[in-house]
């Protein structure tokens, strides 16, 4: 059953993966996954668990960077995160919407990556991208379970869908959660100076720096939960516990 026989998705760079991922980061535009999740991904990662990044978007044009000079320093910012498994879907910076073809694409790209939880950006941003791929994702988790469709892939139980934030929106996150980074925080300092064009190089005088703010706000939610930095997330959906064991109280 078409579900949109009037266009073609745009190409998918693969490989995918061999195994179902455990997690699944999507990032508006690389740089997005680390610095909501940097520390996160990596401690992750340091338990063994399957990660994976898909970014939508290339991220430009910018004002220092180059479509060459991003792939760059994505790939040595996943480096520094323990190259969890990425690719960039290729959609279009800026003009990015929560269209038929879009959700197309991303449903497609959940049913070859197959992961248990879903991040995404939360739908509440000042920038326009980051709201349709908040859109984008919570679409496509519904789409990518369908049965009888022409979507590539098999059908995929809906994964857990949680959300990170940005710092587009000057206000302070609606979270319900916050992931321990301590351990982790400098491994997430190195990935996001990994992009130079984005975070080091393009920052004004006289103001913090986009780093230096996510710095900020992680060692804030750290403080919230008793201990050195973490990352908030939100849930549109209750969350139920197993076990209060990993339960922070103080």
């Amino acid at each position: 059953m078409p579900l949109e026989p009037a266009a073609s998705p745009p190409p998918q760079r693969g490989p995918w993966p061999d195994q179902p991922l455990d997690i699944l980061v999507v990032g508006t535009h690389p740089d997005d996954a680390e610095i909501g999740l940097g520390g996160s991904i990596a401690r992750w990662i340091a338990q063994q668990y399957r990660v994976g990044i898909l970014d939508l978007t290339s991220g430009e044009p910018t004002p220092l960077g180059t479509p060459e000079r991003r792939r760059a320093e994505t790939q040595k910012a996943n480096h520094a995160l323990g190259n969890p498994w990425r690719i960039n879907l290729g959609l279009p910076n800026r003009n990015l919407e929560p269209t038929l073809i879009h959700r197309r694409v991303v449903a497609e790209a959940l049913r070859r990556a197959r992961p248990r939880i879903v991040f995404a950006p939360f739908e509440r941003d000042a920038h326009p991208d980051h709201v349709a791929a908040s859109l984008l994702v919570q679409a496509a988790r519904f789409w990518a379970k369908l049965t009888k469709s022409d979507l590539d892939g098999e059908p995929l139980p809906p994964p857990r869908l949680l959300f990170y934030f940005s710092l587009h929106l000057r206000a302070p996150e609606p979270a319900q959660l916050a992931l321990d980074i301590s351990s982790h925080l400098d491994v997430k300092l190195q990935a996001l100076q990994a992009y130079r064009s984005q975070l080091v190089d393009n920052q004004p005088h006289g103001q913090p720096t986009v780093i230096e703010r996510v710095l900020t706000r992680d060692r804030y939610w750290g403080h919230l939960i008793g201990v050195h930095a973490a990352e908030p997330i939100a849930s549109a959906e209750l969350l139920g516990l197993a076990s209060l064991h990993d339960l922070t109280l103080s």
